[in-house]
């Protein structure tokens, strides 16, 4: 059965888009583990509590904060969102909410959806506890990316939709690839790889000064592992 986009308000395009497919369902993503990833949803056993060598407990030296590589093409902007929203360090003296604002930096310029951006954001990084803790372990992060394509739901939502529905320019990107992890466990390094794939709903429209002069900004992330296909 198609979804009746005719039936959509026009105010929140993506948010509905998102609502209507299932697939932005946010709230509870848990934050991945050094070493074992993150829990089946299924699996009621807790990750087990590593015990740690520190490093040290000097202060984490100053960085500069992250910053996305902005861009007038969709893939390449989906890429660099998907890199920047991996792409982390707990002894660069930024906390999480460093690392959200960069992305937000580059979000839709009406507003309209930068609440649910943030929401968004905040599932995919750690709170600012855990990333105290994992810190401990000297912790850091990168995305490596295989594939990036448009999926074929979103073309059949653009088909479905009606004028206005959408913003200017709008378009979606999923992202697979390979999350990494690197730190310190008992003095000694260690790493771990998963697997992500997600979906990054952005908007590249045509020149304009309310748009940037062109250039793409992000509307929504999807939830981790349950992307557009």
């Amino acid at each position: 059965m198609k979804t009746n986009l005719a039936s959509w308000p026009r105010g929140r395009p993506i948010a509905v888009i998102a609502a209507g497919l299932a697939l932005l369902l946010l709230i509870g993503v848990g934050v991945y583990g050094l070493i074992t990833g993150p829990r089946q949803p299924n699996d009621p056993s807790p990750d087990p509590v590593p015990t740690v060598t520190a490093p040290g407990e000097s202060e984490p030296s100053g960085s500069e904060p992250p910053q996305v590589i902005p861009s007038h093409d969709p893939d390449a902007f989906a890429r660099n969102v998907a890199e920047a929203l991996f792409g982390w360090d707990t002894g660069s003296g930024l906390m999480p909410l460093d690392y959200s604002a960069a992305i937000l930096e580059v979000g839709d310029p009406s507003g309209h959806e930068q609440a649910g951006l943030a929401s968004d954001i905040a599932a995919y990084l750690p709170t600012r506890d855990a990333w105290v803790e994992l810190r401990k372990y000297a912790t850091t992060q990168h995305l490596v990316i295989d594939d990036s394509f448009v999926p074929e739901a979103w073309d059949q939502a653009v088909e479905q939709a009606q004028p206005g529905q959408l913003p200017p320019g709008a378009t979606a990107v999923t992202i697979e690839g390979t999350r990494h992890r690197e730190g310190v466990w008992n003095g000694e390094p260690v790493t771990s790889e998963h697997s992500v794939s997600f979906t990054v709903f952005l908007a590249c429209p045509p020149p304009a000064p309310q748009f940037r002069t062109g250039l793409c900004h992000v509307l929504r992330l999807s939830q981790v592992d349950n992307p557009l296909r």
